[in-house]
């Protein structure tokens, strides 16, 4: 990283560049998440090749499953395709507001997770998508991450069994069992 450079420590990993687009100078960019409001939305990106660099956003689109993008000071293909590889992140204060009842997924994770009988399951170590509904994975904070799978719950993010969702508090209240 460049000396000076003035980081976020709010900086969330979003996608990563998975190649260029057309001849102009566009980068395809592979989000991490289905939805990609907040590539399209901020309009600086932090780019870590060939070394963390924040890059202002020209244009975005979606094209596909993928968000193409002209970036200032990448003006053909060749500097397009150079950036092959390379993580997109955005400060997480650039994210859109959302509606009440709405969460980012990086807002969750780390929060502690309770069931109705104010048991501890763990904490929220990471989502993921199974089309229907996106699925807490929850387990202990002290379980390694190669260990994750036998040790979690996987909890549906649905009105049927998350009750409540405190960020000011860090919890998440939850109807499951403990031998679930």
């Amino acid at each position: 990283m460049s000396v000076g450079i003035d980081v976020p420590d709010d900086l969330v990993l979003v996608g990563y560049v998975s190649g260029a687009f057309g001849i102009h100078g566009w980068v395809k960019i592979r989000p991490y998440s289905p939805d990609a409001d907040a590539m399209l939305s901020a309009k600086h990106w932090w780019i870590d090749k060939p070394e963390l660099q924040n890059i202002a956003r020209m244009e975005a689109k979606i094209h596909g499953e993928d968000v193409v993008a002209r970036l200032a000071g990448v003006t053909d293909r060749n500097a397009a395709e150079a950036l092959r590889g390379a993580t997109v992140k955005i400060s997480r204060k650039q994210f859109p507001a959302l509606s009440d009842g709405e969460f980012y997924w990086v807002d969750l994770v780390g929060l502690q997770v309770e069931n109705l009988q104010g048991e501890s399951l763990g904490i929220v170590r990471d989502l993921m998508d199974n089309g229907a509904h996106p699925i807490l994975r929850v387990a202990a904070a002290d379980i390694p991450e190669a260990e994750l799978q036998k040790h979690e719950r996987l909890i549906p993010f649905v009105d049927q069994f998350v009750k409540e969702v405190n960020q000011e508090a860090r919890k998440i209240q939850v109807d499951w069992g403990t031998d679930y």
